[in-house]
This record gives structure tokens, sequence and C-alpha cells, in this order.
């Protein structure tokens, strides 16, 4: 059973899938963390890749950029594959002087301007939530790991260049977001219309306070305290 854009098989995908914007992260994980790995998806070149995690399994897959790609990722996994739980494992600017880089978020609220969620589904809110059960679990795991993690709401952004008057500072005390980000509104308003599970765990990867930046490598390879917070997660309700 393929899907336009998903080629694996009914059954080579596990109910819980981490799903990092970049397929090279995604090889990078089931490399890195899973054992007995095979690659069950190379549509397209976005990678995914189902093996067990302390004996679960597991499925790591990209979603692409931005909110119309991880929603129509998201939407087949949950709809056609029987996913049960979506763990967005992704980057972030940081809009605020309580996040610097390599500090790991949980998005508690997405607020986005996408007309994503109004046209998919009909909502009108502006801001979403993720799934209560599955970020008890995450927090749970990073004290358990003794990994800190900030929570908050977070932006996402429509649009990764912005010259239309608007600062971060606008977004950040209008709104009340910690930082930007470019799907978890997508992914949440997929869950929230399928009746499943979804959250979002970010790295900082650069600062609009500071300027601070990482590079491409350091994001691919180096945001390993989120990822073994998603893994333990994942598995905690096994």
């Amino acid at each position: 059973m393929a899907t336009p854009h998903i080629n694996a098989e009914k059954g080579q995908i596990a109910k819980v899938v981490l799903m990092p914007g970049d397929p090279l992260r995604a090889k990078f994980i089931a490399e890195t963390f899973l054992e007995d790995v095979k690659q069950v998806n190379d549509v397209r070149n976005m990678f995914a890749f189902t093996g067990t995690y302390k004996g679960h399994p597991i499925t790591v897959m990209g979603s692409g950029m931005g909110q119309p790609s991880i929603g129509i990722y998201s939407y087949e996994l949950y709809s056609q594959y029987d996913v049960e739980s979506i763990i967005r494992i992704g980057s972030a600017g940081s809009y605020s002087d309580k996040a610097h880089v390599y500090d790991v978020v949980l998005a508690n609220s997405a607020f986005s301007e996408s007309s994503f969620a109004k046209v998919a589904f009909g909502y009108q809110q502006d801001t979403l939530e993720p799934s209560e059960s599955l970020n008890k679990r995450i927090l749970e795991a990073s004290t358990a790991l003794n990994i800190p993690v900030i929570e908050g709401r977070v932006h996402s952004s429509d649009v990764f260049y912005r010259d239309s008057g608007v600062t971060y500072e606008d977004l950040r005390d209008n709104h009340g977001v910690l930082c930007v980000e470019m799907e978890s509104f997508a992914l949440f308003a997929n869950a929230k219309n399928l009746n499943k599970e979804a959250a979002c765990l970010l790295t900082i990867s650069d600062s609009f306070v500071t300027e601070e930046v990482t590079t491409a490598e350091e994001r691919q390879n180096s945001f390993t305290n989120m990822m073994k917070i998603a893994l333990e997660a994942a598995i905690s309700n096994a």
C-alpha cells in the first residue's frame, strides 16, 4: 500500500513516528539510535527508516520544510498507515533571551498566521495545542534523562524571510511566542482532525536576540538531547 508521497508497505511504519524536517537528520537518528533499521520510503528523497529502540518499533521520517509539506506527510501517516503519535523534532530561532542556542523547547501551543487549518478543516483559531498526554510523556522523559526543556508557545511561520515591517519583538510581545519554526501548527491541526497524538520538540539553532547561529552540519548531527528525549517518550506508552 503506497500513497502519492510514501511508498512504504502497510506494516512497515511504526505506530510512533519521530519527524525531523531534514531527511538527512532522519537518517542520522536511525543510524545512531535504532537497531535493525530498514529504509521504508524514498519518494522525493524524503527518507523514512523503521527500526527498534530498546526493543520497541520506531519510525523516523523527514517532513520537509513548511506547513504544506508536513501537512501532507503527517496526514498520510495518520490516515493511511495507522500512525498514532508523531513527535516533530526540529530546529527553531529564538525570539527571547530565555531560550539560547542548543536549548530544548517543548511547544505547549503553536500560533500561526497560516490559513492551513482553516482551509483544511474549517478551524478558525490561530493557536492550536499539542496532545496533552504526549507532552506529559515528553516531560517525564526529559526529567528521567536530566535534560531540561523549556515549555512555551511557538510561532509556526509560513515564511522564512519577512520584510513586512513586523518584527520578531512584535510577534513575541503580541502573541507570547518564545521561538519560531515552520511546521507544528499544521501537524497539530492534522492530529486534532484525525483524533491522533502530536507534539513538537525543538532545539534552538539560532537567536534573533544574540544573533548566534549553528551550521547545517551541527543542526543535522548535534541536536542529540532533543532526539534522546523524543525516543524515550516514544516508547514510554508502549
